[in-house]
């Protein structure tokens, strides 16, 4: 894989490159110097999956960190829970953060949980006005106890609550002056979200801040089709789909090289076509960097 020009090896900061989601069954290409698909700029990996104190999981990471910058993009904290983030997987986070100190750490606009239950999904949150105060104090918290800015990542909505008080553009606006976060830009959950329950996704990406944007997402979505019209799922089973690489590729060179990872959690493929999406992202990340230098 090309490399964005003039960016040094830094283990502590994400590069304007191209990176991948990081699998247990690519962890051997991925050290693999003579690897014909080659190496990513950084891999993400959810923390949730390396919370425990030692073993094979570990002794991967551990090798992996030693050649590649780290972002840890976590799925557990829950920002939105009514009772607030879940502490022990702060505590936790924190822990991971300590020992392997990513370059980047990130949770989504959602909550997975309450008082009594957890949930495996990222649901959507009302935008509402005590939303806003509620999310901004838990992302304040994780900052505080991390000693660090955080990402939040855009979500792939499927309702709308009738009572916003705001747009979801506005929403992350308003977070990011108040805590000083950054954002995940999920192109993939734009299109989504959007195709969903309308509007466009070239006018919300025109409502984003380039400077709020630390991290970018590219990933496959699934449609559904139904009597009522096509349901878009945000799945990461597939390829990029076309019209996100067409945002993505406006996106870039409007406002210059980001760090970009190709999300592919289910169906995961084979090391070589990972990479082969990771490439795409690269050329277009070349193709723009010269006028950004």
């Amino acid at each position: 894989m090309d490399k964005v020009a003039s960016v040094a090896p830094d283990r502590t900061a994400l590069p304007p490159c191209a990176g991948i989601g990081l699998k247990p069954l690519h962890y051997e290409a991925i050290l693999d110097p003579d690897c014909p698909s080659g190496r990513p700029a950084w891999v993400e990996v959810h923390p949730q999956n390396y919370y425990c104190d030692g073993g094979p999981l570990h002794r991967w990471l551990s090798a992996i960190a030693e050649q590649l910058p780290l972002s840890f993009h976590s799925v557990g904290l829950s920002l939105g829970s009514a009772n607030g983030l879940i502490d022990d997987q702060l505590e936790k986070l924190a822990q991971l953060c300590d020992r392997y100190q990513p370059a980047m750490v990130s949770d989504h606009l959602s909550f997975s949980g309450n008082a009594h239950d957890r949930f495996a999904d990222l649901l959507p949150l009302p935008y509402t006005n005590a939303m806003l105060d509620h999310f901004a104090a838990q992302v304040d918290r994780v900052q505080q106890r991390l000693g660090r800015r955080m990402l939040i990542e855009n979500p792939s909505c499927y309702l709308a609550y009738a009572h916003n008080d705001m747009d979801e553009t506005a929403f992350l606006a308003r977070l990011v002056k108040r805590t000083g976060c950054g954002l995940l830009l999920d192109i993939n959950n734009i299109v989504v979200t959007t195709g969903n329950l309308g509007g466009t996704a070239q006018d919300y990406l025109a409502a984003i801040d380039p400077d709020w944007v630390g991290e970018i997402h590219l990933a496959g979505h699934a449609t559904e089709i139904h009597d009522s019209g096509p349901l878009y799922i945000d799945d990461h089973g597939s390829p990029v789909g076309d019209i996100a690489w067409d945002l993505y590729r406006d996106f870039i060179a409007a406002h210059g090289p980001k760090p970009t990872l190709i999300e592919w959690d289910t169906e995961v493929p084979d090391y070589a076509t990972l990479m082969a999406e990771a490439d795409k992202a690269q050329s277009i990340l070349v193709e723009n960097s010269h006028a950004f230098a």
